[in-house]
């Protein structure tokens, strides 16, 4: 990271993954049960939040509200991690739930909860495990000189 300063404390994605797995997770429910046009509406509003998280993250809600009341109860964490991973993360959640309302709209009943439920797997694995799916595509392409890292400039 070339500025530690800007690093992020990495327990604010992970309480905005919780809460959104718990939303997938719902919206999986209302898909396999039938409420098709709520799981649908959920999955938009889902949707909305990764676009809200890939845009502006500073005032995601989920992070917004961690910041204003859960934080100030912790002890400052031990380190702080490069926040452009967790965005990448924001962006592949915003994908795979894109998916899901795309292909709803063209008529496939099972696109939002397969949609829903595979984002709910990842959100769930960041805030139980600690392990951001996202985040480790983002250092694959990273290493793979795809993402992150201009090409050195020629002298």
């Amino acid at each position: 990271m070339p500025d530690k300063a800007r690093g992020i404390d990495p327990r604010g994605p992970r309480f905005a993954a919780a809460i959104t797995s718990v939303l997938l997770l719902i919206d999986v429910f209302l898909g396999l049960t039938g409420a098709s046009v709520a799981a649908f509406v959920l999955l938009v509003a889902i949707a909305l939040l990764f676009l809200w998280g890939v845009v502006s993250p500073r005032t995601a809600p989920w992070g917004a509200l961690y910041r204003a009341v859960i934080q100030p109860r912790l002890a400052p964490p031990s380190e702080l991690e490069d926040p452009r991973p967790p965005r990448f993360a924001q962006g592949v959640g915003l994908f795979v739930t894109a998916i899901g309302i795309l292909l709803f709209a063209v008529g496939v009943p099972w696109g939002v909860p397969a949609a829903a439920a595979a984002a709910f797997v990842a959100a769930f694995l960041n805030a139980v495990f600690g392990l951001c799916l996202g985040c480790q595509l983002y250092l694959v392409l990273q290493r793979a000189g795809i993402l992150g890292r201009r090409p050195a400039s020629a002298a």
